[in-house]
């Protein structure tokens, strides 16, 4: 058996599973301080046998470069107390097995990839909830070098009835993460977006995201990509992503882009699914 961990911002996922991707058991806890709540998931492993390997998605920014001293740690996240967070060292070092490490859009992107294989060699995974973030997977390789994308902090065309929002980012203000996830949403309006009762507020969010497709679409080429995360379960929000998409692209690209923007095939369990696919990854790595 091999183990997952889903880190996020606000809960972690934890699970035991098999190298395919299957979860048997299934546990969530509250993402509070680092001590705390990796001492936590480290007790849920342990007091369930030991597994072979453990794969871990977590929130971000990462250090992705093997090569540097800092692998495995989560780096400059405003998310308090977790900056340089040396996450792989603790569960390594408490379980003893090897650890594989990434982000929770990539290995959601993996876990995607696996699910829609049979129809897309390429496809990109886009969360929109408490952030935005994507990863793009080419014939079963994660897109990224020392570091990963970061699909969430591009710059869009502000919407003509939005221009006076700020934006929410931290870092940029008004980038796509900063002007439609959901803090972003709720700073503008006070409410998530399916019980905003403001005109074109579906439509704005709609008109930022159409652009993000689109850039994906003509920069990776990508064959599908999948929206997830907790905006995108707006009722007929996909619809108007593609609506946009389709404006915006007026033709150029191959016919019948917006028909391949879906929701996740895997539902919820797409970051956790994937974390255990990187856990099989690496054990087939440590044997070899």
């Amino acid at each position: 058996m091999i183990g997952g961990v889903e880190a996020g911002g606000t809960k972690f996922v934890l699970a035991i599973g098999t190298s395919t991707g299957e979860i048997v058991q299934r546990h969530t806890l509250e993402t509070t301080h680092p001590d705390d709540t990796l001492r936590e998931a480290t007790y849920w492993f342990e007091t369930r046998g030991p597994i072979a390997a453990l794969g871990i998605a977590s929130f971000g920014p990462l250090d992705l470069d093997r090569t540097s001293p800092k692998w495995g740690h989560i780096t400059s996240t405003p998310k308090r107390g977790w900056a340089n967070c040396d996450i792989v060292g603790w569960f390594r070092e408490r379980l003893g097995c090897p650890v594989g490490f990434d982000t929770d859009v990539n290995a959601a992107a993996l876990a995607e990839w696996n699910a829609w294989r049979q129809t897309d060699s390429t496809l990109a995974y886009v969360t929109v909830g408490t952030g935005i973030g994507g990863g793009v997977v080419v014939g079963g390789q994660v897109l990224g070098g020392k570091t990963h994308p970061e699909i969430g902090h591009i710059r869009v065309a502000r919407h003509p009835l939005d221009r006076d929002f700020a934006g929410v980012c931290p870092y940029h203000g008004d980038c796509l993460e900063g002007l439609a996830s959901g803090p972003a949403i709720e700073a503008r309006w006070g409410h998530r977006l399916g019980d905003v009762e403001v005109k074109n507020a579906q439509d704005m969010i709609a008109h930022y995201l159409g652009q993000m497709c689109y850039s994906l679409f003509s920069i990776t080429a990508v064959e599908r990509i999948v929206l997830g995360g907790g905006v995108m379960q707006t009722e007929g929000l996909i619809e108007l992503v593609r609506e946009h998409t389709k404006q915006i692209d007026d033709g150029y690209l191959p016919t019948g882009i917006e028909r391949q923007i879906e929701t996740p095939l895997l539902g919820t369990k797409s970051g956790i699914t994937g974390a255990l696919l990187l856990a099989s990854l690496a054990l087939s790595a440590a044997k070899t």
